[in-house]
């Protein structure tokens, strides 16, 4: 798969790892057999991203195996706070010491810890223990509704944002709605880019290739009928707003994973119509194209 994100004509990948609580209350964050990639291996994933010239960007996130309705890692409310920032800490340290010996362009701090952003004390000694240990640029990964309340800004290098904004309220929205609902976002972000200096990262943008996608684009799990237009439709709406945005630092497609294919209903587009656009937005004018 790394291979064939180069292809496409990527300049970075974004490798996600994620460590385990028990739920929102729990304090301890710790590798799980199932849900962590061994170290070894990530280290030969990024070895070999960087091998065949891509930049890797490290996320690391919390991963709650046991959820109520309405929770997330966005509600954590640990029953002791300290000793959960403790092992926040470890989480963090153990991979800002593995992206500064491998060589990591760039590195996630958080991501979507809602309940935690207005601390700001502790978000602050957090930042300065990784930046003592590795050397690259930082961010922090904010929900696409609740990046300006983050209070760390100023702290870290970009300002991560997930991008599952919603663009429609029906299924089957034209590309003019949508292209319409992300220039109203981009005109919030260029005020909100204006105010905190940052230049803006979008960890996460992508959509589920099923009919309403553009109505809730962070749920794959709706049971609707693929609709791989609707997919290529937001994917097109996207870079018609944004490519070439000032403001912008880059995006990362969430994700290409899987098989993908036309019978595949997931967030991948390999294989799919949405994957013309990702090469166009890399390769515009069909460049590379034309010499092949």
């Amino acid at each position: 798969m790394v291979d064939e994100v180069r292809a496409l004509g990527a300049t970075h990948v974004e490798l996600v790892v994620q460590w385990v609580q028990a739920d929102v209350r729990a304090t301890e964050i710790a590798p799980d057999r199932l849900e962590t990639l061994p170290d070894g291996r990530l280290v030969e994933v990024i070895r070999h991203a960087r091998a065949v010239g891509l930049q890797v960007v490290l996320l690391p996130i919390v991963h709650l195996l046991r959820r109520k309705e309405g929770e997330w890692r966005g509600t954590l409310a640990p029953a002791d706070p300290a000793a959960w920032w403790a092992s926040y800490h470890r989480f963090t340290l153990h991979y800002a010491d593995l992206a500064a010996r491998e060589g990591v362009a760039v590195l996630s701090v958080g991501s979507e810890l809602v309940s935690t952003e207005a601390d700001r004390e502790r978000w602050a000694g957090l930042i300065g223990d990784v930046r003592a240990v590795y050397p690259g640029k930082l961010f922090y990964s904010a929900n696409w509704d609740h990046y300006a309340e983050v209070t760390f800004w100023d702290l870290v290098d970009y300002a991560g944002i997930t991008g599952y904004n919603v663009l429609a309220t029906r299924a089957d929205a034209d590309l003019a709605e949508l292209v319409a609902a992300w220039t109203r976002i981009r005109s919030d972000l260029r005020n909100f880019h204006a105010r905190v200096a940052r230049p803006i990262l979008f960890t996460e943008i992508g959509y589920p290739s099923q009919d309403g996608a553009a109505m809730h684009p962070w749920d794959y799990t709706t049971g609707r009928d693929i609709d791989l237009e609707e997919q290529r439709l937001c994917y097109e709406a996207v870079r018609i707003v944004w490519q070439g945005e000032p403001i912008l630092a880059g995006l990362y497609w969430w994700n290409w994973f899987g098989y993908g294919g036309p019978r595949s209903a997931y967030y991948t587009p390999k294989g799919k119509p949405a994957e013309a656009v990702i090469r166009a937005w890399y390769d515009p004018g069909g460049r590379a194209a034309a010499r092949r």
